[in-house]
């Protein structure tokens, strides 16, 4: 196949940073007859040379080595800058990154002494891109070139992939090179008209703008749900008739607790409460003949009290009533909440008429593949992301097989050691009859790779925990046990099914007990997860037992749940948006642009997500749309298989996407807007309305700039008012004021707003030129201390303030050109570089020295000595503590902020601020 007609630029690009790669000793005066392996990452470099011995030196090339230029060089002028859409060729120019100018020198000179050059970069069509880059440095052409592709990083696949070399793929490489224009070609110009006409610094992407769409839809749909009513009445049975009273006194006793937290029992703790007194619980299912549903839909709301009291009075309560009451935040059947209470008949009594037993066999789930993967990290507390960088060292470590893959597909041999394992290891029943094989249900997956395993079955987690960094030996673990499970037996369970008859009134009310007995672990003995469901006593046909408690409840449908990023990805990869590969860093974009934001493990769109998305499908909907993006990708898939010719397809996208910029370029800045909101300003009393800034919506006047009142609001346009609470400011002694930001809520000093600094007029080179002959030495300006702030976590809990870091001469060792903080943590001293959340590089206490950590210890005993922990109290004198509930504190009164009624359109009191 002929060459790519890509340019590459040699023009040099200035950046003020210091390189982030430095060349090493270059061994070109060694290596005269020897073959060169060029990779892409360092870890597998060494991993490699290390197999291939002294014959071979390998050298990496830490990633892409060029790319499309980020901005067009001096005079030239193209929309897209690195593609010729100009002309309709969309001929890509790459340029050399910057930093690595002197690796390519050195790749350049070893290549030009080598008697061969082999291009051993990952098997996905990254790597044959990086591949193909490489050889258009060095000269090679891509049809001869020696391309080397392996699983996994151990001796034999290595050996294997050395023994048996192919040409670069060019459709490969096309189809890469195609996806990286076609994202440039849509992130530039309209991102280019996002800043003209939303505001600056945003950016929108092929795929990132449909992610964004997404969660911004969904949270739309949450908001706009309105709930159907239904009604369950739980009865909690026992068979020790004698202690059924006794055990209603401390159930009610034992649910009427609360935590530190102001918390009742969870569901784990009702089981167990449950398990340990012989009791148990029953729904209602039947009165009289007739199925129980008790229901309305959001359509046709209805009073279901009556239907609610006699159901109770038909199951064993007495002296029944509801009691119904106005819910002004419901919607439908939920503006009214109705509480049914009564007290327990003593005399009830329930036979029972049925009890029915089956097996049940529950099956392990696949093995994991890139996006199961990345899900699956949430368990561990890690991010789709994080999850990604340590499999990506796993890998390159040589303990599990190639991360990014869709493929279910497991090598043989893998297959027979697992089975052997677990064959020596849990015994012959935990072995399946036959192998167990895995079909991909994902429409367009590729199949030539192998799921994730470990490269060596035998080494179990432990091993992990012994030889890897914590992290790593999680991630190793969950894949571990996942591989080890899909060869694994099934489990097997005795579900059991019991019903009630009320024995001692003729009211018809039948109940029903279910509960799951694990019977063989089968794949639980190597993945556990909870297995069991609630436990039931051994019974027979007209048995009696006795109630002890009584709940009949009202309950309403749920709004659909809220993204997280293990249910984006999952939805993505059902619907063929993007690529496994790319959704870690998909969802790491829409939270670093803010259109996203975590709450708690929820994705959650922001104000600011939502006017970009709103602008985006008003103008761009035909290419943000689902449907057209999955069918983007089946033709990159198409490209890789020389079905289609990529630059055919991304002409017929441009033309698409060019109308849409020509309509769009038209439209109204959105910040120009102002819509109405109910609210009267508090300063003025003349009308509000919202306004969109760089942090979102805010409330503000509509008589600004005469007025200059503003208000962050809520999801829902309500105006965050700061209130006083009862901690006392240590800055003036005055009530400090709760606050919300863009991290959510803060306390802070209730303190007038700072007059603007005096701009100061910059020296010129002359003049310091001639300060420093003549002498004068610049003297220090104090650093301007900060306003004091007291966080609050998602839980309304208080975070006081640590004491600051002291900063220590040691070097961080991730990025080398920072130094090191030390703090005390729960398990110690700790250090953590200075630039976080920059660099996020640590040094363990325990790889220095006896005498440096002694001496850090002396010196941050001191610093905290100098630098105390400030001391906070109430404005009672009350010392505030970590973890108090911030509730406690908060003031009553203050002012009102006054909302206008839409019929009489009188202010109404709405809410307070402090």
């Amino acid at each position: 196949m002929a060459k790519s007609k890509a340019k590459t630029s040699t023009t040099k690009a200035k950046t003020g940073k210091k390189p982030a790669y430095r060349a090493a000793k270059s061994p070109v005066a060694t290596i005269g007859g020897s073959h060169l392996v060029i990779v892409e990452s360092p870890t597998k470099a060494k991993k490699l040379q290390q197999y291939l011995g002294s014959g071979y030196v390998v050298i990496a090339s830490v990633g892409h080595i060029r790319d499309l230029p980020p901005k067009n060089e001096k005079g030239v002028k193209q929309q897209v800058p690195g593609v010729d859409i100009e002309n309709l060729t969309f001929e890509p120019t790459y340029v050399v990154d910057p930093e690595k100018k002197p690796l390519v020198a050195q790749i350049r000179k070893l290549a030009a002494a080598a008697s061969d050059i082999w291009f051993a970069t990952d098997l996905d069509r990254e790597g044959e891109a990086i591949a193909w880059h490489l050889a258009e440095l060095v000269n090679v052409d891509p049809t001869t070139a020696k391309r080397v592709v392996f699983n996994a990083i151990t001796k034999q696949a290595v050996l294997e992939g050395f023994a048996n070399p192919r040409p670069i793929d060019m459709d490969r490489v096309n189809a890469q090179q195609a996806r990286r224009i076609l994202d440039r070609i849509v992130g530039y110009p309209v991102s280019q008209v996002l800043w003209k006409k939303v505001g600056g610094g945003l950016s929108a992407g092929r795929v990132q703008s449909v992610a964004t769409r997404i969660v911004v839809e969904r949270d739309r749909e949450i908001r706009a749900h309105v709930p159907d009513e239904k009604w369950n009445v739980c009865v909690r049975l026992t068979d020790a008739i004698a202690k059924a009273t006794g055990m209603s006194e401390s159930w009610n006793a034992f649910m009427s607790k609360l935590d530190e937290r102001g918390k009742g029992a969870t569901q784990k703790d009702q089981a167990a409460w449950l398990d340990s007194n012989g009791g148990f619980e029953t729904d209602l299912i039947e009165i009289k003949g007739k199925k129980f549903d008790l229901s309305c839909t959001k359509d046709a709301p209805r009073d279901l009290s009556k239907g609610a009291v006699d159901a109770a009075t038909a199951v064993g309560l007495q002296h029944v009533s509801a009691d119904r009451t106005a819910n002004l935040a419901g919607k439908g059947p939920a503006a009214f909440n109705v509480k049914v209470t009564g007290t327990l008949d003593p005399k009830a009594r329930y036979k029972v008429t049925s009890v029915e037993g089956k097996r049940e066999m529950s099956r392990p789930y696949p093995p994991f593949k890139t996006s199961t993967l990345q899900r699956a990290g949430g368990s561990l507390g890690l991010t789709a992301d994080r999850t990604m960088r340590l499999a990506q060292q796993l890998y390159e470590a040589g303990w599990i097989t190639y991360m990014r893959t869709d493929s279910l597909n497991l090598a043989p041999e893998s297959i027979e050691a697992a089975r052997g394992y677990l064959r020596t290891n849990f015994g012959a029943q935990y072995v399946p009859a036959s192998p167990r094989y895995y079909e991909n249900k994902t429409e367009g997956a590729q199949e030539a790779h192998e799921a994730i395993r470990p490269t060596d079955p035998s080494r179990d987690p432990s091993a992990a925990m012994r030889d890897l960094p914590e992290d790593q030996a999680k991630v190793y673990g969950l894949i571990w046990r996942c591989f080890m499970a899909c060869q694994t037996a099934d489990a097997e369970f005795e579900r059991t099914t019991i019903l009630f008859q009320r024995s001692d009134q003729d009211t018809g009310a039948v109940l029903r007990a279910s509960g799951r007995v694990l019977v063989f672990d089968g794949f639980l003995r190597v993945n556990p997860r909870s297995a069991d469901d609630a436990q039931l006593p051994k019974l027979k046909d007209g048995d009696t037992l006795a109630p002890f408690s009584i709940d009949a409840k009202q309950s309403f449908s749920s709004p659909p749940s809220r993204y997280t990023e293990s249910s984006l990805i999952k939805f993505m990869e059902e619907e063929g948006i993007g690529r496994p590969s790319t959704y870690a860093s998909i969802v790491r974009t829409i939270v670093d642009r803010n259109y996203v934001e975590r709450r708690g493990t929820s994705l959650e769109s922001t104000s600011l997500g939502e006017k970009v998305t709103d602008f985006l499908v008003k103008w761009f909907n035909d290419i943000i749309e689902i449907g057209y993006t999955r069918e983007m990708e089946k033709e990159l898939d198409d490209v890789a298989q020389r079905k289609m010719e990529w630059h055919e397809m991304l002409r017929d996208f441009w033309k698409k996407l060019a109308a849409d910029l020509e309509q769009a370029i038209k439209a109204d800045h959105v910040k120009a807007k102002m819509d109405p909101a109910p609210y009267v300003c508090p300063k003025c009393g003349s009308q509000t309305g919202y306004r969109f800034g760089k942090n979102g919506q805010f409330l503000s006047c509509v008589s600004y700039p005469d007025c200059v009142y503003a208000a962050p609001v809520d999801r829902e346009g309500r105006p965050l008012l700061p209130e006083r609470v009862n901690i006392c400011s240590p800055e003036n002694n005055q009530p400090m004021v709760m606050r919300t930001g863009r991290f959510g809520r803060f306390i802070t000093s209730d303190l007038p707003p700072k007059p603007p600094k005096a701009k100061k007029k910059k020296k010129t080179k002359k003049q310091l030129a001639q300060e420093v002959a003549s002498g004068v030495v610049a003297v220090a300006e104090p650093v301007e201390k900060k306003q004091f702030i007291i966080n609050v976590d998602l839980k309304g809990k208080i975070k006081l303030p640590s004491v600051p870091p002291l900063l220590t001469d040691l070097n961080c060792p991730k990025c080398l050109t920072r130094k090191l903080n030390l703090r005390l943590g729960k398990r110690g001293p700790w250090l953590g570089c200075s630039g976080f959340p920059k660099c996020r590089g640590r040094e363990a206490m325990g790889k220095l020295d006896e005498t440096m950590q002694k001496t850090l210890e002396v010196a941050l005993a001191n610093h905290e000595a100098v630098n105390p922990r400030p001391a906070i109290f109430t404005m009672d004198d009350v010392p505030v503590k970590d973890g108090d509930n911030v509730v406690e504190f908060i003031l009553p009164g203050g002012v009102q902020l006054l909302a206008i009624h839409p019929d009489s359109q009188v202010p109404t009191p709405i809410a307070k601020a402090g």
